[in-house]
């Protein structure tokens, strides 16, 4: 794409927060006319992982909490509030939203960032079974995990933002 500013407005929140990553892939040359969705994933996918450790938990650490106080609050973006309605997570009962919080506040004192997961095609059962499971993994296998995560959510955004013209 031949205007920055133009693909870093576009693409620059497919990353939680993170317009970095699309700055860093046009910079490297990483984007091409026209614009293929496995194209674009791929190069912004290749930035995150070539990202420094910190860099990437700061990726990770934008993303809101699931079902949590941002969405209570309509803090989230339109993407996360719009991925979260689609599984339910905006529908709780009080039970069930407890139940996330609790888990949020293990998650989170155990790895530093928020349990990330990508919701589509899930319900709020499957998340919360992924949640309990991965709770419980160590800190090296969750970064892993969350990272994947991450770059499914942005995948599924890009061919959003490809599909809308």
């Amino acid at each position: 794409m031949n205007n920055r500013d133009e693909f870093v407005a576009r693409f620059g929140g497919v990353f939680e927060h993170s317009p970095w990553i699309a700055e860093r892939a046009v910079d490297n040359g990483r984007i091409a006319e026209p614009l293929v969705a496995e194209a674009v994933h791929q190069a912004l996918c290749t930035e995150f992982r070539a990202a420094s450790p910190d860099e990437r938990m700061g990726v990770l650490r934008a993303h809101p909490d699931l079902a949590g106080k941002l969405a209570i609050a309509g803090g989230l973006t339109e993407e996360s509030k719009s991925e979260q309605a689609g599984a339910g997570l905006d529908r709780l009962s009080a039970d069930e939203h407890a139940r996330f919080t609790e888990l949020n506040t293990r998650y989170m004192r155990g790895f530093g960032f928020p349990f990330i997961i990508a919701v589509k095609g899930h319900d709020k059962d499957s998340i919360l079974a992924a949640f309990e499971t991965r709770v419980g993994n160590d800190a090296e296998t969750e970064f892993a995990t969350a990272c994947a995560e991450v770059e499914k959510i942005a995948g599924f955004r890009i061919h959003a933002l490809l599909a809308e013209g």
